[in-house]
């Protein structure tokens, strides 16, 4: 390190920023030995490859416009298969001018923020949430109303009284972020009928919706709830979605779906941030939807994480001791854990130390809480991992209940 003296030169914002809590534990999961339950990563051998290698034949076809700089809201015939494919979801066929790509969910999010947070401003989150919308709203200046969730999602009937607690404490609130479907970390799926009541609570109170759904397309059993954007007829739902999870997260290729206004602000934003999202990337995953393979890779994938989820459920039922709660999601990649007088942080260490990883509580929690809940991934580790990580997640606990 330099003698350079850096610090006076700082932003307020560069000052006040915090690593992602996620990021940082994942250094220990690299480890020779270690079973990571931690990151949310797909399983990289179902990927497919051949599938999206051959996707590249758009290069040679047309490769003078794929190869060029493209427009900043994104490759037309890509926002055009998207808008067809999602109508069921969305109720509608949405319009060019209604979609924006973007480079993975977590660029749209942090855009989104950038169009609508002043520093100070508020945003209703669920508790606990996923790290990465914390991490990226607390960077634009956002405070946090918390509502408590259950296995149907946010508790609605909560939320005026929050929104009630925040005008009384000077907060403008800007919008309400919700991940609708297995949630990331609990894996709860908001319920159709607080859905609607969370709608009605937006117009009542003049709030946007970010409605989150990156996890939707992978349900193992039970019926799609409609999505809120489909119940709105007043422009207030953003929808955002991407195709990490139902391709590959290398491909870095998301979109967000809102009323044409805030989308052209959000152009705005994204081209003194990138210009564009990769017209390479866009182009292969355009060429490979097009071609029929990602209807035809989505029951794999969904039969494939099945089987997973089941394999950490059984290893649970196996190996945890009883007092630990959880429950078995019916989509996405996460379960939601609770030990009694547990601190996971603690515990984590102890996890490293019987070379299992997962990722603590408090990280999901925006204004603090979660110190005796944790949160494992099922699709990334194999089945024989699934058992011998449930395994090893016990002997920690058992550590703990010792030296306690």
């Amino acid at each position: 390190m330099s003698a350079f003296k850096w610090d006076k030169f700082f932003s307020d914002q560069a000052k006040n920023m915090k690593p992602s809590p996620i990021r940082e534990l994942l250094a220990y999961t690299k480890k020779p030995g270690i079973i990571s339950f931690a990151g949310g990563n797909p399983d990289p051998f179902i990927f497919p490859i051949a599938e999206f290698a051959g996707a590249s034949v758009i290069l040679g076809r047309n490769g003078t416009d794929v190869l060029q700089y493209g427009a900043t809201d994104g490759y037309e015939p890509l926002k055009t298969f998207i808008s067809n494919w999602m109508a069921p979801r969305m109720g509608r066929v949405t319009g060019s001018d209604e979609i924006l790509i973007t480079t993975g969910s977590q660029q749209g999010m942090d855009l989104l923020s950038a169009a609508l947070i002043n520093k100070g401003d508020a945003v209703v989150v669920e508790d606990p949430t996923y790290p990465g919308a914390i991490h990226t709203m607390r960077n634009r200046g956002a405070r946090f109303v918390t509502v408590p969730c259950d296995s149907d999602g946010m508790i609605t009937d909560l939320l005026p009284e929050k929104l009630k607690e925040a005008r009384e404490n000077n907060l403008t609130v800007k919008f309400i972020y919700t991940i609708v479907n297995f949630q990331n970390p609990s894996g709860a799926v908001l319920s159709g009928t607080r859905r609607e009541k969370l709608l009605e609570i937006a117009k009542e109170h003049d709030l946007i919706i970010f409605e989150d759904d990156p996890y939707g397309h992978l349900r193992f059993e039970g019926k799609n709830e409609p999505t809120i954007f489909s119940m709105d007829d007043t422009g207030r739902v953003v929808y955002a979605c991407s195709f990490s999870k139902i391709l590959a997260p290398g491909a870095r290729v998301a979109w967000i779906a809102g009323d044409a206004e805030i989308i052209r602000k959000m152009v705005l934003v994204k081209q003194g941030v990138d210009m564009c999202t990769s017209v390479v990337a866009q182009a292969l995953v355009a060429q490979y939807c097009a071609e029929g393979h990602l209807d035809r890779f989505l029951p794999k994938i969904i039969k494939h994480y099945s089987k997973k989820r089941d394999g950490m459920a059984e290893a649970f039922k196996k190996h945890l001791p009883p007092e630990v709660e959880y429950r078995v999601p019916n989509g996405g990649f996460f379960f939601w854990l609770r030990i009694p007088g547990i601190d996971t942080k603690e515990l984590f260490l102890k996890g490293i130390e019987r070379g299992v990883a997962f990722v603590n509580g408090p990280a999901f929690f925006a204004n603090g809480g979660g110190e005796d809940c944790l949160r494992t991934c099922f699709t990334f580790a194999s089945q024989a991992d699934l058992d011998e990580g449930a395994a090893r997640l016990a002997l920690a606990i058992k550590d703990m209940r010792q030296e306690g």
